[in-house]
């Protein structure tokens, strides 16, 4: 595996680290307080090419790799993980399918917009009894004719109140089980579409999340991505791309709080001397860095993985499942490392710690990374 990184790999990590200093960072907390989706943040990103990172330049986008993506993605998450995560479901879970099963005429449609920020994505899997286990789909579409009737309840949409238009999964044929789930590209806009109240979350709180209901809504045939019967498997496969960029969101997360708890250890000074001297935050911030890196390294395995057209689903499950743990560790030792100042909404520690954990439940809980891991090392 290579670690040295092309130019233009490069390029893009230095464009997205200095937006993510200079304008970010310093609304962070703002955007934490406030609740509120930072649109005029959101803009910028499309502005500069990040959110179509992967997207082909004949659709609008840069036509860079998933490592190119993974790395602009950990600098934004570091400065503010709502925006992260944001991006990742722009990127992974909406503008992935589309490119990946969409017509010529869907690709034109949304893709450009998408990648521009003008237009907002939300991915709509899971459901009040359809969570982990994604094949139990309650929302249905009825054929009548050259279109489709969808009625049913998705649950935790993230940007679900501020999306242009919704990757929804639905049960086609329920009998035939995972064969018989389909995916349709929905305007949030058509007739029947309602979004419910935004959650009110423990973390990542500028990034909303909220159900969305479906009620006799008509699509043409032309809404329908994908085979009739593939849903599940498109939904697998963004969901796989987006373990890629949940882990780089997480991985974010744990910079943020391991360079946080540095800069404070070396300012805060007890018994004479700064706390970073005291040996015991020392194997603290050792243990952080050394799980920082390790994280970073699985990331970019997948990554490089998935831009090689091989296999990459395990490996993406190893690079969430472990990034998300090691984002809880780092973000629990920073508050420790803080101190009472940690417990207060003063000091960033606090946000690190309550944006971490969505990053072990969203896109496969840790649990379901584990059943995914097993069930590949049992079949070699």
């Amino acid at each position: 595996m290579n670690f040295e990184l092309t130019p233009e790999q490069k390029m893009i990590r230095d464009t997205a680290r200095e937006l993510a200093t200079r304008e970010i960072a310093p609304k962070a907390a703002e955007i934490d307080r406030s609740h509120q989706f930072p649109r005029a943040v959101f803009n910028r990103l499309g502005e500069l090419g990040l959110l179509g990172i992967m997207v082909p330049e004949k659709w609008g986008g840069a036509g860079m790799d998933t490592l190119s993506y993974a790395l602009a993605l950990e600098e934004i998450s570091r400065a503010c993980a709502s925006t992260g995560v944001a991006m990742s479901v722009q990127s992974s879970l909406v503008e992935a399918p589309i490119l990946k099963d969409g017509t010529d005429a869907q690709k034109t449609r949304w893709l450009s917009d998408l990648a521009a920020g003008r237009k907002i994505g939300c991915f709509a899997l899971s459901e009040p009894e359809a969570g982990s286990d994604a094949k139990a789909q309650k929302t249905r579409a009825v054929r009548d004719g050259n279109r489709w009737i969808l009625n049913g309840t998705k649950n935790f949409i993230t940007n679900g109140p501020v999306a242009d238009l919704a990757i929804v999964v639905a049960a086609t044929d329920p009998a035939a089980g995972s064969r018989g789930i389909t995916a349709f590209i929905v305007p949030m806009k058509t007739a029947g579409v309602t979004v419910g109240p935004p959650d009110d979350k423990l973390g990542i709180c500028g990034a909303p999340s909220a159900q969305l209901f479906l009620s006799d809504v008509a699509l043409d045939d032309d809404a329908r991505l994908g085979e009739v019967g593939g849903g599940f498997k498109i939904a697998m496969r963004a969901l796989d791309g987006g373990r890629i960029g949940i882990a780089a969101q997480a991985l974010g997360i744990a910079r943020a709080a391991f360079e946080d708890a540095v800069r404070y250890a070396r300012e805060r000074k007890t018994f004479g001397q700064p706390i970073a001297e005291h040996q015991a935050i020392q194997f603290k911030l050792a243990d952080m860095r050394t799980e920082i890196d390790a994280a970073r390294m699985l990331l970019w395995r997948a990554a490089i993985k998935k831009d090689a057209g091989g296999a990459y689903s395990t490996d993406a499950a190893m690079a969430k499942l472990f990034a998300s743990e090691v984002a809880n560790r780092a973000a629990k030792e920073g508050v420790q490392i803080f101190g009472g100042y940690g417990y207060l909404r003063d000091f960033p520690a606090e946000r690190h710690f309550r944006d971490a954990k969505i990053t072990e439940i969203y896109e496969g809980t840790s649990e379901i990374q584990r059943m995914v891991i097993a069930s590949a090392l049992l079949k070699e």
